[in-house]
């Protein structure tokens, strides 16, 4: 995640995080950033439809999306709480401002972002 995120520099980088049935993600998928900005993101549909397709062949979910931050905290912005498409799914946030980068999750529920802690 972090390095596909450095990558993308100077725009936010994202990506989806596929899983098993118990929630542990097992891969992570890089996406261009299709809004090709710094402060916002944007997966790639073609990318997003290929994850899900993939997920159903293999027996696997999608978990959740992650994405950067460039010069700000890991925590979900004003944005990021509107745009988040399911409550179901883990919100990897990975802030670039500092060296190392700092990765946190998150849930989104109804505008409600609550904090989950990240298994190494």
């Amino acid at each position: 995640m972090v390095a596909t995120c450095i990558r993308a520099l100077p725009n936010e980088g994202c990506g989806l995080l596929l899983g098993d049935g118990d929630g542990t993600v097992t891969e992570v998928v890089a996406s261009p950033n299709v809004a090709d900005s710094a402060k916002l993101y944007e997966i790639d549909s073609r990318v997003l439809l290929k994850a899900y397709r993939r997920a159903d062949d293999e027996g696997l979910h999608v978990l959740g999306v992650f994405h950067s931050h460039t010069h700000s905290e890991a925590y979900p912005s004003p944005t990021d709480v509107d745009q988040a498409p399911d409550p179901g799914w883990h919100y990897v946030l990975v802030s670039l401002r500092d060296v190392p980068a700092d990765v946190r999750s998150f849930r989104i529920v109804d505008g409600t972002v609550t904090e989950e802690e990240l298994a190494h």
